[in-house]
């Protein structure tokens, strides 16, 4: 089992504050499955409209979460990971069981079913408390250049 602190996360995902969706990185068996933390908060910029009466994480984002930690699990298959990084080419099966709301914690998990040369498909799941909020099955694409 692999831990990441959030500056090797910097290092490995292109994305910045705000569209980073992992706080940390729980596990990553290179090849084969990687879990990572989202910490849900009320300071999230998209909460503001999105509602603001009634804030809910938007169903978009839980999504742009997963395909994350998922181009994670794909990319530890690399040995040179200066070939670009993994994006999200299709969305397939998705389904949305559960609200998440601010303060909640989701765990992350995204298990490779797949390599085929540059794409992967990838199973992943989003918890909270024990219950399924989000799950369904991802393809990436490797090769988008790091700007």
């Amino acid at each position: 089992m692999k831990i990441m602190d959030p500056k090797e996360i910097l290092q490995k995902i292109p994305h910045s504050f705000p569209f980073r969706m992992i706080d940390q990185i729980l596990e990553i068996e290179p090849g084969k499955k990687a879990i990572a933390v989202k910490k849900v908060s009320m300071d999230e910029p998209f909460f503001q409209g999105h509602f603001p009466n009634a804030p809910l994480m938007p169903g978009v984002l839980m999504v742009e979460a997963l395909a994350q930690i998922a181009g994670m699990a794909f990319l530890s298959t690399f040995a040179d990971e200066e070939e670009g990084v993994p994006f999200l080419a299709r969305v397939d099966k998705f389904r949305f069981k559960k609200k998440v709301f601010p303060g909640d914690q989701m765990i992350l998990e995204a298990e490779i079913i797949r390599i085929f040369s540059n794409l992967a498909k990838v199973k992943v799941l989003a918890i909270v408390e024990g219950e399924t909020v989000a799950e369904g099955i991802l393809v990436l694409a490797k090769g988008l250049p790091v700007l």
